[in-house]
């Protein structure tokens, strides 16, 4: 799969309906909330309609006496038959009405905020949740950054609109649908001048819509791209204070920045022609049936083609329920916006989820109970998915509790071979088999809980020292968590810390030092007790007496232990039963310490430069460093 055919932004683009997926994927469970929400906001509009006709009623006929009191919906057995009666029934019918609406609103936004944030909840749960069962091919190919911003960003565009958008946009369906109704009972030929905007707002709003669906999708893209550029910043600001770069980095987010500003422009510039235009329509609308109405009033007979009479409290009515619309109609331009943004958003995160994971359980995968230790590489291939070899023809084989070492110059592949046991990437070609079972016919999680893995680069979560310790192995008890660091030699250094085990770390365990943190994976390590061990340059990054230390708990850590050794420090592998030389994606030689120094091969000169005899180095070793050198070619993982 290419980087564009796994992009979420491209994806995304081929998303049909994606709102209404929305609502039917995520929404479905909570849609009571949904509907109570409707609802109340149906009752919070009618119920605000109902002031300005009775006081146009009023107004007719008990200030003016020109014309019989009756409501619509309201029997007529209802209505005090004298003038004072009529009066306080109008104030009392105006005071229930406004508490009601009061009552309905508050309803409105409790229930669509309950439905807003549970969907928003069960979006960024399942894309987490999918996210995470994604390749590591994929995360090697998309940026924190980006990936931080649909997780976070996109998810609260949603809530946005779930929250206040939607409801606005069923008042103001129900509003206009009220008024016309209330306007076309009172006078059905005021009703038509007053209404005519209606239809043209509508297509000035579909218009608009058109313009801006692309201009957000470009929005939404240049957010990650400078969550990304921030993140990176924020991360490495040791080395731009180190390097003293910040002007130059100043300048890197200030055009990321600037990127965002500029297609978020594009979009406002539009925003600036939309609002403007429905509030100069309602506008219109307003002064419309003034003229129309009041010259009706003030002429004889009735103009245009109007019939019949038009009363005071009529052109009051008109006038109230044309203004209560104003405002709601300026409110279409944020509720549009706010969809269009939304519905971007949402593109993006099915774009992500329709993303399919290539390492999967098999339909037939059984689970790995019990794991005795041998591993076999089987011809083993690996390429990347432009077809570039990585791995050529792989074949050894670990027997239980033996312990392999693989050594070579950097990018030859060591790493990657080992990746492909837990199978965080898959084989292209050839086996790997636990037990005489191809990995590929295992279940993934049952397979990576009998590997441990220690990197070069030990991540720390944000939590204390125990939290760490016992990561993957919850229920461990304070005794096994401290008997694991006692044999990673950390416990005593963990015991001078200012609160023990309680104490925090901080992010990727910032406050530790390199080889602190160091022993703490391999604490967390023994505490798994796995049966198959890959230990990724785990004391590369240390000092000499730290490589001391957490050597002895990496001896400790090995025994009885299939163990795979990457290493650059050919002291860690040297008591291995096998080490293999690997150059350019292939075993090039394979044996013990003493034979590979015999064989006066690669190992061996590897072994001088180590041991600073740079004058006794074959030429040709030197000449491939140089190739190597010059060539830097990135393999898959961290640590090549």
């Amino acid at each position: 799969m290419s980087d564009d055919e796994v992009d979420p932004d491209e994806l995304g683009k081929s998303v049909e309906r994606p709102m209404y997926r929305l609502f039917t994927e995520y929404g479905d469970d909570h849609l009571h909330w949904f509907i109570i929400g409707v609802l109340t906001s149906m009752c919070a509009r009618f119920l605000a309609l109902v002031p300005p006709v009775i006081l146009g009623v009023a107004l007719d006929s008990v200030f003016n006496n020109n014309r019989g009191y009756e409501l619509p919906l309201v029997p007529a057995t209802w209505i005090p038959e004298t003038t004072m009666g009529q009066f306080w029934f109008s104030a009392e019918i105006m005071a229930v009405s406004m508490v009601l609406t009061a009552i309905s609103n508050f309803a409105r936004s409790s229930t669509l905020n309950l439905f807003s944030h549970r969907v928003k909840h069960e979006v960024r749960t399942a894309t987490y949740q999918w996210m995470q069962r994604l390749d590591m091919e994929f995360f090697d190919d998309h940026k924190t950054g980006e990936l931080m911003s649909i997780l976070n960003n996109d998810t609260n565009r949603l809530e946005l609109f779930l929250d206040n958008m939607m409801g606005s946009a069923i008042q103001l369906l129900v509003l206009i649908i009220g008024i016309s109704g209330i306007l076309f009972w009172r006078n059905p030929d005021l009703a038509v001048v007053t209404l005519a905007v209606v239809p043209v707002s509508a297509i000035f709003t579909w218009w608009f819509m058109r313009r801006v669906e692309a201009f957000y999708a470009d929005i939404r893209s240049s957010v990650g791209d400078l969550n990304t550029r921030l993140e990176n910043n924020l991360a490495g600001v040791e080395v731009i204070k180190t390097a003293g770069t910040e002007s130059y980095e100043d300048e890197r987010v200030r055009e990321a920045s600037y990127e965002y500003f500029r297609r978020d422009w594009k979009a406002l510039r539009m925003n600036f022609i939309y609002r403007p235009g429905l509030q100069l329509l309602t506008s219109i609308a307003f002064i419309a049936t003034f003229v129309a109405g009041g010259f009706w009033l003030l002429t004889e007979p009735a103009p245009l083609w109007f019939t019949g009479d038009l009363s005071a409290g009529d052109l009051v009515i008109f006038l109230l329920l044309t203004q209560r619309m104003v405002e709601p109609l300026t409110q279409m331009s944020e509720v549009v916006d706010r969809y269009e943004d939304a519905k971007a958003s949402t593109r993006r995160i099915f774009g992500l989820m329709s993303i399919p994971p290539s390492i999967t359980d098999s339909p037939d995968a059984t689970a790995l109970d019990s794991v005795g230790g041998r591993v076999e590489y089987d011809h083993v291939n690996f390429a990347y998915d432009d077809g570039e070899q990585v791995l050529d023809d792989v074949t050894f084989t670990a027997d239980p509790g033996e312990t392999v070492g693989l050594v070579g110059p950097t990018g030859a592949g060591k790493s990657t071979i080992c990746k492909l046991l837990p199978r965080l990437y898959d084989v292209t070609g050839g086996e790997i088999r636990v037990d005489g079972t191809d990995v590929r016919d295992l279940t993934v999680e049952s397979l990576r809980e009998h590997i441990g893995y220690v990197g070069q680069d030990t991540f720390l979560f944000d939590g204390t020292v125990k939290e760490n310790i016992k990561y993957g192995s919850f229920d461990a008890s304070e005794g096994e968590i401290v008997a694991a660091a006692k044999a990673a030699e950390a416990h005593k250094f963990v015991t001078n810390l200012p609160e023990g085990y309680d104490t925090r770390v901080g992010e990727r365990g910032v406050k530790l030092s390199g080889g602190q943190r160091q022993r703490i994976s391999i604490a967390r390590t023994i505490l798994a007790d796995p049966e198959l061990l890959v230990l990724d340059e785990a004391t590369s990054a240390v000092d000499t007496e730290t490589e001391m230390l957490i050597q002895r708990s990496l001896d400790r850590l090995t025994e009885d232990r299939t163990t795979f050794i990457i290493a650059h420090r050919l002291s860690t592998v040297k008591g291995a039963d096998t080490i293999l030389s690997i150059e350019d994606g292939k075993i090039v030689e394979r044996g013990t310490h003493e034979e590979l120094l015999d064989n006066d091969g690669l190992y061996a000169d590897l072994w001088r430069v180590q041991a600073g005899e740079i004058d006794a180095l074959s030429e040709e070793f030197v000449e491939e460093a140089s190739r190597r050198a010059s060539a830097s070619q990135p393999t898959y993982g961290s640590n090549p």
